[in-house]
């Protein structure tokens, strides 16, 4: 059985995936880390196997590898797009950094390593519509260039010294758990939240602007499926293409209008998740996942919507 560490637990994916895990491999082998202390962490994560670590606290991740006899673990720590912007020179340090702190601990220690990539990684040269697997990647965002020199590396590592790395390139996640951290595609969270609350929204990125979503249950189940995989069919392994669903502001607001009519919604257009919006694809192409690792997500648009109105009403009571 995997002993699995997974490190920023706390944030939005990872207090998710850590009950995921635990429903998967058992409670006593997966163990949750984040900065914070036990007693800032929502019920779930209260109840597990919990470590207040740093990533780039190199001694301290050792000894909690070596005291739960750790074989994989899932790098979740991250500035994501937006507030990389407002520190970029934290971005780097703690996107780049906590990852080479990483891949250096897996080197040696013989461990699995899990690090997500993101839509981020591409730019506005990039083909926006169907975006190939392998395609020209130049981000204009610090949080972009800090995915694509990860990608690079995680490669690098798995190519020079044999580290298992994995990844996935994720869209914008939407989750009914866990509010989002800073990302550009955060209004597609917002939006259910305020519709419920005030039957209005008023959306930071403008009419037309597609970009690619994913609901949190595929979400955790690429992560899971990228691990298990047979490493002899993955070509790619640290920067796979999972994609779900694609869509603009006003499908999404249609969508929501089938639950709530009365709901309606205006803009008022951030410059800077607008321009970070604006360099990414509109739709990623997924196949080389699909035929890897059998890659195939569950939720489209509509049953999304269905699951998160309906999820979100009992908890906003």
């Amino acid at each position: 059985m995997k002993k699995i560490l997974v490190m920023g637990a706390a944030g939005q994916i990872g207090s998710e995936l850590v009950p995921h895990l635990r429903s998967i491999y058992g409670e006593q082998n997966v163990v949750a880390s984040d900065l914070k202390e036990r007693s800032e962490l929502g019920d779930t994560l209260n109840k597990g196997l919990y470590e207040k670590l740093d990533i780039l606290d190199t001694e301290g991740t050792v000894a909690v590898i070596k005291k739960y006899n750790i074989d994989s673990v899932y790098n979740l720590v991250a500035l994501l797009s937006s507030v990389g912007e407002q520190k970029p020179q934290l971005s780097w340090k703690i996107n780049l950094g906590g990852l080479v702190n990483l891949l250096e601990i897996s080197r040696e220690m013989k461990l699995a390593l899990f690090t997500p990539s993101s839509i981020g990684a591409f730019g506005p040269s990039t083909p926006k519509v169907n975006t190939p697997q392998d395609t020209i990647q130049r981000p204009t965002s610090i949080y972009g260039v800090t995915k694509v020199a990860g990608e690079l590396l995680c490669d690098y590592y798995f190519k020079k010294y044999g580290v298992d790395t994995r990844g996935v390139r994720f869209p914008g996640i939407i989750s009914n758990v866990t509010l989002p951290g800073g990302g550009t595609t955060d209004y597609a969270v917002d939006i259910y939240y305020e519709a419920i609350r005030k039957g209005h929204y008023t959306c930071y990125i403008k009419k037309g602007t597609f970009m690619d979503m994913m609901y949190m249950p595929d979400c955790l189940k690429a992560a899971v499926d990228i691990m298990e995989a047979d490493p002899s069919k993955l070509k790619h392994r640290n920067c796979f293409n999972v994609a779900a669903m694609s869509f603009e502001p006003e499908m999404l607001a249609a969508e929501i209008r089938k639950h709530i009519p009365s709901f309606t919604m205006d803009y008022n257009v951030d410059p800077v998740r607008q321009g970070i919006a604006d360099s990414w694809p509109d739709s990623m192409d997924d196949s080389a996942a699909r035929e890897e690792w059998g890659w195939k997500p569950e939720f489209d648009l509509k049953n999304m919507t269905e699951d998160m109105i309906k999820v979100l009403k009992e908890k906003l009571k």
